[in-house]
């Protein structure tokens, strides 16, 4: 078995900003893992907020890789050639990474290639996904005009949903802009609003009150993690959902009364093997799935299907704010990511 990342960096179509920052590209690392003649790849968002870096995720990989070469040597040669090697190698992952982008990129590598392995389409046959999934468009941070304006246009060419991102600022008269803004053309379409933690300071039950009578459909970590007890003992008139603060099902037990939907991300879970976990075990304990992303290409985007074709939110819009994707990427149509 051979383990390989490379850093690869794809350009945005428009600046991107969110309360931490602005972007005009995106970097991921890409992993490959030859085993048996068969080639599968899996891709990971490396993300600063996490303290992750390039070469850090990428210096991860190839412990894992190292480990892997040094593993298969001490074995019996039939089993290091084996389909049952690919199997031992993703049952360890969890002692060789901490959750995080480098195990998530190799995990959904393992998977596809265990799929493979058995002739099967991943994910789309492995998991019978046939319909095609709602995704929201994302509205990056800008004038209340402007915001309004890309609004308007992702619903001229059909969006069911859209993810307003926000900071600490004129909160309000940007949402009050894009709700007139596709009230004639698109008066149906959900909106969910995403501070990215910067409402911390502010007086959270007068927001959520004039935020409700804008018909929201839910707001996305007002607060920084572990600032989550703010959320306690207010009103929630619109869902509140746990992203920076929910990474693995072991976050959940601290988020109870806190939050109603939890944010799912493969690179935050360290891959769709835990993502299931997560996906499980916050459903038993009474909190709804929303399948999220970091920006990134259709190879990151399809191991999430999975998920995403249960969730009650789905935002995997991360090749349509791409300059270009992979070729062959998830295709998308009138909000709607195409199976």
């Amino acid at each position: 078995m051979k383990i390989t990342a490379i850093h690869e960096q794809f350009p945005l179509a428009r600046s991107f900003t969110i309360s931490r920052g602005s972007r005009t590209h995106v970097d991921v690392v890409k992993v490959t893992i030859e085993h048996n003649g068969i080639i599968a790849e899996g891709e990971c968002t490396p993300y600063a907020r996490y303290g992750e870096t390039v070469e850090s995720v990428i210096e991860q990989i190839k412990h894992v890789a190292n480990h892997a070469e040094h593993h298969s040597s001490l074995h019996d040669s039939d089993l290091s050639s084996s389909d049952l090697y690919s199997v031992e190698l993703h049952k360890s992952l969890p002692q060789l990474l901490s959750a995080g982008a480098a195990r998530n990129a190799i995990d959904c590598a393992l998977w596809r290639l265990e799929q493979q392995q058995k002739g099967i389409d991943f994910p789309t046959q492995s998991f019978d996904i046939q319909s095609n999934i709602i995704t929201a468009m994302t509205v990056s941070i800008d004038t209340p005009e402007i915001m309004a304006e890309q609004a308007r246009e992702y619903c001229e060419i059909g969006a069911k949903l859209l993810k307003v991102k926000l900071d600490s600022e004129q909160i309000i008269e940007r949402v009050k802009a894009i709700r007139t803004a596709i009230q004639v053309i698109a008066p149906d379409t959900k909106i969910i609003l995403d501070a990215n933690e910067a409402w911390g300071e502010l007086d959270l039950n007068a927001i959520f009150s004039q935020l409700a009578e804008l018909n929201i459909a839910m707001i996305e970590q007002p607060v920084a993690k572990g600032e989550d007890n703010k959320l306690l003992g207010i009103p929630h008139p619109v869902p509140v959902c746990a992203d920076e603060s929910c990474h693995t099902s072991q976050d959940l037990a601290l988020l109870l009364g806190c939050y109603e939907m939890v944010n799912i991300k493969l690179d935050k879970t360290g891959g769709l093997t835990e993502a299931l976990a997560l996906e499980s075990k916050a459903i038993e304990m009474g909190f709804t799935v929303m399948m999220g992303c970091m920006l990134g290409t259709s190879l990151a985007m399809e191991a999430a299907l999975p998920i995403a074709a249960r969730a009650e939110i789905v935002d995997l819009d991360g090749p349509v704010l791409l300059a270009h994707d992979r070729e062959n990427g998830l295709r998308y149509q009138s909000g709607y990511i195409v199976i």
